[in-house]
């Protein structure tokens, strides 16, 4: 069986193409399967695959462009972030291991550390410690904290020093399952009640499991958004969440206009939305027509 790990890689630009362009295109030797920007957000999201030495490298290079080329002391975007490059996760697709995976972030988080001068948090199930796993508790304080938040021993880098890097602050890396990034977008601008639905709906004050979720405002736009991460999507569903928010919303009579995913996602995930909505019987991934074709 080929060996395969699947990238998704954020960094913190979204509305400059040109610069977008040029992070993406350090990649080399991996196939890019999608870049997904947002000016709001400030953040692009490149997702690629590989083998898992290809993969490193592709991350390691993206990850040196973009601290050469961007400058969080002159960011601002709805979206949390304490790097220039904020978070590198590797998932294992194919003949590859979580524990495999695990090492391979290890070695980069090392290889960043080292060769761009850029502390790293290993998150997820790199972790080091029960604390470090979840991503949004690493970078709490976000960039402008950093530097006070690394002066406490339990919250000093994994690998490098202890001081963030002047322009491209910290990045996160770890390795974790399929994740989705699954954001609904209300037909209000009182960025309020979209924070009170987040805070309803996630796992850790006590929503939905495997949710994480915050509320952001849509300032292009003129609306809030409720954006999520679905840490398994396979135990707790998108039309799940879709309806816990749908449901929160009401109680502020507030409609919803839209959602979106963000990068990728297994077609399990969209077909098991189909069911519950269609109400399908005993519908299978089979039916899909690409998703047969693909078997020959």
């Amino acid at each position: 069986m080929r060996q395969l790990v699947e990238c998704a890689l954020n960094f913190s630009e979204g509305r400059r193409p040109e610069v977008i362009a040029a992070v993406v295109g350090a990649a080399s030797g991996v196939r890019v399967l999608d870049v997904s920007s947002d000016a709001d957000h400030n953040r692009t999201v490149v997702t690629f695959l590989g083998p898992p030495p290809a993969v490193e490298e592709a991350a390691l290079a993206i990850a040196r462009q973009a601290v050469a080329l961007l400058d969080l002391r002159q960011h601002r975007g709805a979206h949390p972030r304490m790097g220039a490059v904020d978070v590198i996760p590797f998932v294992p697709i194919s003949g590859v291991t979580l524990d495999e995976c695990v090492a391979l972030a290890r070695h980069l988080g090392e290889r960043i550390a080292t060769e761009l001068g850029v502390p790293v948090y290993l998150y997820a199930a790199a972790a080091s410690a029960p604390h470090r796993r979840l991503l949004a508790d690493i970078r709490r304080g976000e960039f402008e904290g950093l530097a006070a938040k690394m002066q406490d021993p339990a919250w000093q880098p994994d690998c490098g020093a202890a001081v963030p890097h002047p322009t491209a602050g910290a990045v996160a890396v770890g390795a974790r399952p399929y994740l989705v990034a699954f954001n609904v977008n209300l037909g209000t601008d009182d960025l309020g009640i979209a924070r009170r639905i987040a805070k309803a709906v996630r796992a850790r004050d006590g929503g939905l499991a495997n949710v994480q979720a915050l509320g952001v405002a849509l300032e292009a736009r003129g609306l809030v958004q409720v954006s999520m991460n679905l840490l398994d999507p396979f135990a707790t569903p998108l039309y799940r969440v879709f309806e816990a928010v749908r449901s929160e919303a009401a109680r502020y009579g507030v409609p919803i206009v839209g959602s979106e995913v963000v990068g990728l996602l297994p077609l399990e995930t969209i077909v098991e939305a189909a069911r519950y909505y269609l109400r399908l019987e005993g519908f299978a991934v089979r039916q899909v027509l690409e998703a047969r074709l693909l078997e020959e």
